[in-house]
């Protein structure tokens, strides 16, 4: 490999042996893994439609879109310069262009538009690219996409939001929902003496009219400039779920006061708000008393959405750590050409096309579910909480090693890397850390068997096929036979094993021989290793990273 880059002559000397400046790439054309697993598990018209997303998201002016944004985070405006309440987050123009990308494209609709034909698929193949742009931004495209089956349970509520979720139109201005050409929706759920523990809020609604009034405090809204929120509040009947428009009904400002923006680790160009309704206007949605099932519905959507954005954050350091070692000389050789490094890239390869291969497998239990298929619906219930558990464990780590491949440039700002670092804890605390997810695993598991079977058939197809991953099966059914109480300290243990092989699983039945082999002994062997880079011997290094593209 030869060094192409463009050399500059400073004052004192000529910078040399330094990767090119990154281009205009196609994301979709140059990662051979999606394209396979898009052919495999959705219908041939979402490849087509996301292939302008591709190549826009790879351009140069996109990436440099979602640097801007960070480095230009939003502000809070509390009043104007009258005094007027004002209650708004001020975004930079280059979140507001990333917006119009995702939603004018309607891929925050996709889903329910295609629902059942591939929907779901296209929803989160676009999030892994859409995610590889700028990450905070999908936070509100998410959430968004992921009220309409809360709004479902409500016709009249259906019938005046619905339309407006679903139009293909991103339109920033604080105005009444009717004046809009589209919509966007944010949750607020925390408190701050509860936490995940929301069965403790102390947000209470009582009833005005043919509506709700909401008092009390949330610790974290998610997106505070949409045009609706979904929150949970304490009635006569319990914890209830409503729905708190920014404006009224008679289109005055709804009393949902900002008190501060979060100074987050990292998801910087996404503002995050501490609120309090102040005798909010809101309507019930669902039963009362029935708030945590009627929102999980919400929630459900958000943790594959969550699954899926470390895989296609792990995509784009890896496509930055492998550019980098192909064009960087040391020691004589390019570091593509040296095997320690060759391993270490391959392995963070292994961990994309595994990610990959589990959210779109997830994604098509939703498509499948919608149609009513038994099989899909009792995998639809517990495969995302297995991908964003352990999705989200493998991205912090992932992150370091990528920045470490580049070395001390890639702990400084001018690339992603140290973005990629500080956004990689965010969806693993987002919608249940990592304890919350295991208990609710343990919860599934025991109250739909029907699961357990299902992910049973799912091995059922590979038995045999890999001795690593038919010992990992064999140790699951043993745990499985516990009772959940006897499984509770290993949840954690529980959650990971049955990830890893489900990923293990999808690869032995769709990626080359070389890639599956090399993941169950890296991940169920004795050889395993929690540290990236620490293959089996042996292991066909070429064919992995063949795989990555340019």
């Amino acid at each position: 490999m030869r060094d192409n880059a463009p050399r500059c002559r400073l004052a004192t000397h000529e910078v040399i042996n330094q990767p090119d400046t990154p281009s205009d790439c196609d994301l979709i054309a140059s990662d051979l893994p999606l394209r396979q697993a898009l052919e495999r598990e959705a219908p041939s018209w979402v490849a087509e439609r996301l292939a302008a997303l591709g190549r826009d998201l790879g351009s140069a002016h996109v990436q440099a879109l979602g640097e801007t944004a960070n480095r230009h985070p939003p502000e809070l405006h509390l009043f104007d310069r009258h005094g007027r309440r004002l209650d708004e987050v001020r975004y930079h123009p280059a979140y507001h262009e990333l917006m119009h990308l995702a939603i004018d494209n309607g891929w925050h609709a996709v889903a329910w538009h295609e629902e059942g034909n591939g929907g779901h698929q296209a929803h989160v193949a676009a999030l892994y690219l859409l995610t590889q742009a700028e990450p905070g931004f999908c936070c509100p495209v998410t959430m968004t996409h992921a009220a309409m089956p809360v709004l479902r349970r409500s016709p009249e509520i259906e019938a005046e939001w619905a339309a407006g979720l679903l139009a293909n139109a991103y339109d920033p201005r604080a105005l009444p929902a009717p004046d809009k050409h589209g919509l966007t929706f944010g949750m607020a759920m925390t408190e701050k003496q509860g936490g995940s523990d929301v069965r403790r809020n102390t947000t209470r609604a009582e009833r005005d009219g043919e509506g709700w009034r909401l008092t009390g405090h949330k610790w974290f809204c998610s997106a505070p400039m949409s045009d609706a929120f979904l929150t949970l509040a304490q009635t006569d009947a319990g914890l209830s779920c409503f729905l708190a428009p920014r404006f009224t009904p008679d289109g005055e400002r709804n009393a949902i006061e900002i008190q501060r923006l979060k100074e987050k680790c990292g998801n910087r160009a996404n503002a995050s708000a501490e609120i309090e309704y102040r005798g909010a206007w809101a309507t019930l949605v669902g039963e009362p008393g029935r708030g945590v099932a009627t929102i999980i519905d919400m929630v459900q959507q958000t943790r594959l959405d969550a699954a899926t954005a470390p895989v296609g954050m792990m995509r784009q350091a890896l496509s930055e750590a492998w550019r980098h070692a192909r064009q960087r000389h040391a020691f004589g050789r390019a570091l593509a050409e040296q095997p320690l490094m060759q391993a270490v890239i391959a392995d963070l390869a292994l961990e994309v096309e595994a990610g990959l291969a589990l959210a779109l497998r997830t994604a098509r239990a939703f498509d499948g579910d919608a149609r009513g298929e038994a099989h899909e619906t009792a995998l639809a219930r517990v495969l995302p909480t297995l991908a964003k558990y352990w999705h989200n464990k493998r991205g912090p780590g992932f992150m370091a090693e990528a920045m470490e491949c580049l070395g001390g440039i890639g702990y400084v700002e001018e690339t992603p890397l140290a973005r990629l670092y500080r956004e990689a804890p965010v969806n693993s605390i987002w919608e249940g850390s990592g304890n919350v997810i295991c208990l609710d695993l343990l919860r599934v598991l025991t109250r739909h068997p029907e699961s357990i079977a299902a992910l049973r058939r799912e091995f059922g197809a590979v038995q045999g096929m890999q001795q690593d991953l038919d010992l990992a099966l064999a140790g699951l059914e043993r745990d499985l036979a516990q009772p959940a109480e006897a499984l509770e300290p290993r949840a954690r243990w529980l959650a990971q094993r049955l990830a890893q092989s489900l990923q293990a699983a999808l690869l032995l039945r769709h990626a080359p021989n070389e890639v599956a082999e090399t993941f169950c002994r890296s991940r169920l062997g004795v050889e395993a290793s929690p540290a990236y880079g620490v293959l089996p011997e042996g292991s066909p290094l070429a064919t992995i990273l063949a795989r990555i593209g340019d």
